[in-house]
């Protein structure tokens, strides 16, 4: 009784129908909270509330889905993503009053990230993401070693020119930040060199490690790391597919034969 309603379940949660109305409602969801930051008529705002409940139900039903076609709570919350839905759903329940109204509301607002969970292709790009979060740490490092040497030279030689740039060490760095994201830093630039002449070498190298070398060293781990991922998600993709039929599957595959020889001997008849 229980495997048929599971397998029942497993392909309700497969089937492409189901997935992208799933999206639907997600998108749906999106609309209605950027909605409630409006100022809409009362009839509109009950509405937003009705739908808001609907889509809370909606959720909780489909989440239920999932952990019943799932092989066990065990193979359900092996999945970060799972996990994630999970407390995204069991948050929308909170009632919106008293002093859980901020944390309710901002879950609902969080019921948009379920995009990422529900579209593959999202999912592969996060997890390369966070997968390259420790390698891109050590550039990171490097790079805050960098900007503290340069600040520390700058504060030293250019204070006396503008204290409100180059004051102390922590003023510098948020200028030099200011250089790198090529924020009017030529204006910068050319008040210190109007009293020292070559301070375009500071410029120009802090900008060739920063600019130049340490941004294209993340944007080559992030990438690393994309390939790498989109080559696991292509190959469990293939062994999903080679993966070979349950008893139930071919129970059910026999039945519907048997089931067809029936009609072509009826019609032969």
């Amino acid at each position: 009784m229980f495997t048929a309603m599971q397998s029942q379940f497993q392909r309700i949660d497969d089937s492409k129908a189901f997935q992208a109305f799933v999206i639907f409602v997600i998108v749906v969801s999106a609309l209605s909270v950027g909605a409630h930051t409006y100022a809409l008529p009362v009839w509109m705002e009950n509405l937003l509330l009705l739908l808001d409940k609907g889509i809370t139900v909606f959720f909780a039903v489909e989440i239920a889905i999932r952990f019943i076609a799932s092989k066990g709570p065990k193979a359900f919350f092996s999945k970060g993503w799972n996990i994630f839905d999970t407390i995204i759903v069991i948050g929308s329940l909170l009632p919106v009053a008293g002093s859980t109204v901020f944390i309710a509301r901002l879950l609902r607002i969080f019921r948009v990230l379920r995009l990422v969970s529900m579209v593959p292709e999202l999912r592969m790009l996060v997890n390369a993401l966070i997968k390259a979060i420790p390698r891109m740490g050590y550039i990171a490092l490097l790079m805050f070693v960098i900007f503290y040497i340069y600040a520390a030279v700058g504060s030293m030689m250019f204070s006396e020119i503008n204290p409100t740039l180059w004051r102390d060490v922590s003023i510098s760095m948020l200028t030099l930040f200011r250089v790198a994201t090529f924020e009017d830093w030529t204006d910068v630039m050319y008040e210190t060199m109007a009293v020292h002449p070559l301070s375009w070498i500071y410029y120009l190298s802090f900008i060739f490690l920063t600019a130049f070398i340490f941004l294209n060293m993340m944007v080559g781990v992030v990438l690393e790391v994309m390939t790498q991922e989109h080559d696991n998600f292509v190959k469990e993709n293939t062994d999903e597919l080679d993966e070979p039929a349950t008893k139930g599957e071919v129970l059910e595959l026999k039945a519907q034969i048997v089931e067809l020889n029936k009609l072509l001997s009826e019609r032969l008849k």
